[in-house]
């Protein structure tokens, strides 16, 4: 059944309605009519597909198998675009790839990943840079350079006294996404672990988690400085998920060159690093907590190779001077809260976190409100074996589901 016959009718109003991701953009009436819609009636619908091979013919495998869905991504993708920018998505798209540079970065770390990309288009009958620009999500974010663009929150937990290590996110991204919400797992070959990989139709990665036990969750530091010519986020996704051993993650971590400024919460085997990564600098954020917790949200902490029309939200300005009172800072507020003080701290502990509204104008669990909403919501357990567990949706109106791979039955 296509993904397009599962999306409720409310949120097509709801698209309609937002315009996209940008909450400026919308008028006062269409925030009124957004805010009167009650959450879906009927719950999400995972889809679950198993890919295999590698380069162009497991993104072969991928266009053909969600042909419908990735022609119906990338029609939503050009109807939010023009709503959110007011101008033809086809100029856009234009005007983007003159500014980006990407392909030579991808083809020096990640040749496979760029062919994975033309099998994709090839498969699904999709123009390839309309395939391409949903691999390349934050970098649009960066070229329009819009700050509501994003809003997913992170947080991770080192092992401790025999209980496992976790790394876990709301991956809060625009609603037009709605509806498609994939897990996708990729066998293992002689030059990758098992991957089970979050992601929607035609996009390659969102996060992930590797049979291997590392995991990687990330979220926008747009502030950031940024860079068209280094490699961008899906991309970097599935180069760590393709990794057995901490000392090639981290190094590939810090050696390779960012595209966008971005945060990674990066897991492996119990062990947990958080580094915030601009175009020039990759800088490890660990704010010293007692249980070893780490946690984020779409602002720099540690970072300060800002762009200079961001210079409010320089760190090392002290808290005097900085936007305190907006949306990352309060939704960081609610996960330090949580994730600082407990010495146990368990799945239901990050279910609780990840599902919290501590303030209703600024929740880290996202409804389709205003344009964006938690696309899904997961926690990786970093237990031998590691498991997966996932919603479909803001995680107050799902239950997670387990996905292990030894298996990969709930």
């Amino acid at each position: 059944m296509s993904k397009t016959n599962l999306i409720n009718p409310l949120l097509i109003l709801l698209l309609l309605l937002a315009g996209g991701c940008r909450d400026r953009a919308a008028t006062t009436d269409q925030i009124s009519a957004i805010n009167s819609l009650e959450a879906p009636s009927a719950p999400r619908e995972l889809r679950v597909i198993t890919l295999s091979g590698s380069g162009y013919e497991l993104g072969l495998q991928h266009g053909k198998l969600l042909k419908g869905e990735i022609a119906e991504i990338v029609s939503r993708w050009k109807s939010n675009t023009e709503a959110e920018l007011g101008r033809d998505a086809d100029s856009v798209l234009a005007e983007f790839f003159a500014y980006a540079r990407f392909d030579a970065a991808i083809q020096q770390y990640a040749p496979e990943l760029y062919e994975e990309v033309r099998g994709i288009a090839d498969g699904s009958g999709q123009a390839f840079k309309e395939v391409f620009v949903l691999n390349l999500m934050d970098e649009f974010w960066v070229y329009i350079d819009n700050l509501e663009n994003h809003h997913c929150s992170n947080v991770g937990v080192p092992a401790r006294d025999g209980r496992p290590g976790y790394v876990a996110q709301n991956m809060d991204i625009e609603t037009y996404t709605d509806g498609f919400q994939t897990l996708m797992r990729l066998e293992a070959t002689p030059e990758r672990p098992e991957q089970l990989i979050l992601t929607h139709p035609g996009l390659i990665a969102l996060n992930g988690l590797n049979a291997s036990g590392v995991g990687l969750v990330m979220n926008t530091i747009m502030q950031l400085q940024s860079a068209p010519d280094g490699l961008p986020v899906a991309f970097f996704v599935r180069k760590i998920l393709d990794n057995t051993e901490a000392s090639e993650a981290l190094k590939f971590v810090q050696e390779v060159p960012h595209a966008s400024g971005q945060n990674y919460i990066l897991g492996i085997r119990g062990k947990v690093w958080n580094f915030e990564a601009s175009a020039t600098r990759v800088v490890r954020f660990d704010p010293q907590n007692p249980n070893g917790t780490v946690y984020h949200t779409n602002h720099p902490i540690a970072n300060t190779d800002l762009k200079p029309w961001y210079a409010v939200y320089n760190p090392a300005n002290g808290t005097e001077t900085l936007p305190v009172g907006s949306n990352s800072y309060l939704r960081l507020a609610a996960l330090e809260k949580r994730m600082a003080p407990d010495v146990e701290i368990t799945d239901a502990t990050i279910m609780e976190t990840l599902r919290s509204k501590d303030d209703p104008d600024n929740p880290v669990c996202r409804n389709p409100v205003n344009g964006g909403f938690t696309f899904a919501s997961v926690i990786m357990t970093l237990s031998t074996p590691p498991t997966l567990q996932i919603t479909a949706g803001p995680p107050d109106h799902s239950e997670y589901a387990a996905f292990s791979f030894e298996t990969l039955e709930q």
